[in-house]
């Protein structure tokens, strides 16, 4: 059995203007306690309990949080704001009717817990999971969004079943022109193109400049935020939609293996001053990252291939070609997809290998060396 842990992000039900003005303002006490703690030595700092803040009208179990959460961060000299959290002894979730209740309680000496109602939105199976005991609680966490709507971040772990046999090997190739590319063995292949990635990319870049011109500081943190947001986004929806790829042909998810590429990858001042183009901000691990939680919950197998000659080799036989652009040509005049290729080679990817005749070898090496046609395969020791 695998374990899977989720942080579900649920809003509150009708949450009225009192409590959210209460959720403020306890919330502003608790980021004074954590501010408070930081004036103290470290080593004093750590022996604190609730014990030391009985002053305060926050409950125990809360503070004593809030000191692991500020004795965690040992190089932040001031906390801008400290959200409300507790571990799962101080919070229970329950069933009402339609609605799924949230109960706790905030205050030092009052055992009785105020339910709250919260939007269940896509999270009904976990939540009843959690109410049955299949899944366990972790922490709560009170967080409001800068629309001012308050938010229960609560973190469950389960055990889910591993995954099955597989019938095949899905390749998963990752890029800039097409985010994603994912193969069935010798078949067809869908592609998420990167098109309105880029045309975001450099839009907010243009919009960056003017701002940082006229030293708006604060609107262009708030630009960089709302980009990641959207990139995020995007990445959700491609991870799902290849999640259920893979699961409606009962096939596993095979990546590229691309840690340390943006050591290995050289780019020149021209592509790393377009966003859309440059390296440096592409969230393709953060793709993976989504897609292998996703898959664990849906019992779809993935696993990571090395990448070296992902791009180059033909799949066909394993020699290597010349890739120039969005196209890749064998050493035979054959030509397809190079994206598609790769893709191949990612999914039937069983080790390295090379063909033995020596004459046919050399010569694809060298045209490969005049023409200097790989653009964007990481090259790895």
């Amino acid at each position: 059995m695998a374990n899977l842990t989720l942080t579900l992000k649920l809003p509150f039900y009708r949450l009225n203007q009192s409590k959210a003005i209460e959720f403020e303002r306890l919330t502003s006490i608790n980021t004074q306690v954590a501010n408070d703690l930081l004036q103290i030595e470290i080593k004093e700092r750590k022996k604190l309990t609730s014990a030391a803040f009985r002053h305060i009208e926050i409950g125990s179990m809360w503070i004593n949080q809030t000191i692991r959460n500020a004795n965690a961060k040992t190089k932040v000299k001031h906390f801008k704001r400290m959200w409300l959290e507790v571990n799962n002894q101080g919070f229970e979730i329950c069933k009402s009717g339609s609605l799924y209740t949230v109960s706790f309680s905030l205050y030092r000496g009052k055992k009785r817990r105020i339910p709250l109602s919260i939007h269940q939105a896509s999270h009904t199976e976990t939540l009843d999971k959690i109410i049955s005991g299949e899944a366990k609680l972790g922490s709560l966490k009170l967080c409001k969004s800068k629309k001012g709507i308050w938010y229960a971040l609560i973190s469950v772990s389960m055990d889910v079943p591993d995954a099955g046999e597989v019938k095949g090997w899905i390749g998963v190739d990752r890029g800039q022109n097409n985010i994603a590319v994912a193969a069935l063995p010798k078949s067809f292949a869908k592609f998420w193109k990167g098109g309105l990635l880029k045309h975001h990319r450099r839009q907010f870049q243009r919009t960056r400049k003017k701002l940082q011109q006229a030293k708006q500081l604060k609107e262009v943190k708030r630009l960089e935020q709302r980009e990641r947001r959207i990139i995020t986004h995007i990445n959700h929806v491609i991870s799902k939609e290849l999640v259920q790829f893979a699961k409606d042909f009962g096939m596993g998810l095979r990546f590229e293996d691309l840690s340390g590429c943006r050591q290995t990858m050289k780019q020149n001042k021209k592509t790393k001053s377009d966003a859309a183009k440059n390296r440096d901000t592409w969230a393709f691990y953060q793709l993976e990252m989504f897609t292998r939680y996703k898959a664990i919950r849906a019992g779809v197998s993935v696993e990571s291939v090395p990448a070296p000659y992902t791009s180059k080799s033909d799949h066909r036989n394993g020699c290597l070609g010349v890739r120039n652009g969005d196209w890749f040509r064998g050493f035979d005049g054959y030509r397809c997809n190079a994206d598609w290729n790769a893709s191949q080679n990612i999914g039937q990817w069983t080790g390295f290998s090379c063909p033995l005749d020596l004459k046919e070898t050399v010569s694809v090496m060298g045209a490969v060396d005049a023409e200097g046609a790989v653009n964007d395969s990481p090259l790895k020791a």
